[in-house]
């Protein structure tokens, strides 16, 4: 078992590994013997396929994406003797803001948001295998706002809700609720939506209304 055949793995699956480590040996938010953690996340745009595809979507249920991420990552943790962990479920809630940026495969944006090199500010997790031996893993992607001459994401929300002292929660939610507001509704957030890296990402307008719903 390498990084490249799980990666495969993991896009058989719809998903992708957006960041991976060795951990320290005494995280106790880890199972004992952890060798290395990779952090996963949707592989757009077929995510959203599996998605509505899947039962956990048709039977009307609560959830459906969480409980498809239990399954698929569940399913496949128990194939390989790894242990799956979830960041939703709680409280108490898994660190894995805290796991994605010790990895260096993921930063703090110039708007507060987490940033990744390959999936921009669209970054999201859906699962993580906690694997008990220590694998190779390929060199840390850098930093994308470093290299990004415009950083148009400052300038993108309408009201300004998210910026380099943190995010205002109820002034987005005030704003996503206001006629103005529709389009961050329908299309997904403006300020995610401006990022260059994530304008190649993939993500589906669908996914992004379904997530922006959810958060109202």
């Amino acid at each position: 078992m390498n990084f490249a055949a799980l990666s495969a793995a993991a896009r058989d699956r719809g998903l992708a590994i957006r960041a991976a480590l060795h951990p320290a040996a005494a995280d106790p938010d880890l199972p004992a013997g952890t060798g290395t953690l990779l952090l996963l996340g949707p592989d757009e745009p077929g995510f959203w396929a599996r998605i509505t595809g899947s039962a956990e979507w048709q039977d009307g249920g609560a959830d459906p994406v969480d409980r498809w991420s239990r399954r698929v990552v569940g399913d496949w943790a128990g194939q390989i003797g790894a242990t799956a962990l979830f960041p939703f479920g709680g409280p108490p809630f898994r660190p894995f803001i805290g796991w994605a940026l010790a990895s260096g495969w993921v930063h703090a944006s110039p708007v507060s948001l987490l940033v990744h090199a390959e999936a921009g500010l669209w970054l999201s997790f859906r699962g993580a295998l906690a694997l008990p031996g220590r694998i190779a893993l390929p060199e840390v992607p850098a930093n994308p706002c470093i290299t990004c001459p415009d950083q148009p994401c400052r300038t993108a929300c309408p009201v300004s809700a998210l910026n380099e002292r943190g995010y205002d929660v109820p002034g987005c939610k005030s704003f996503l609720r206001s006629k103005a507001g529709q389009s961050c509704m329908t299309h997904g957030c403006q300020v995610r939506t401006a990022c260059p890296v994530g304008q190649a990402h993939g993500r589906l307008v669908a996914h992004s209304a379904y997530h922006m719903a959810q958060f109202v």
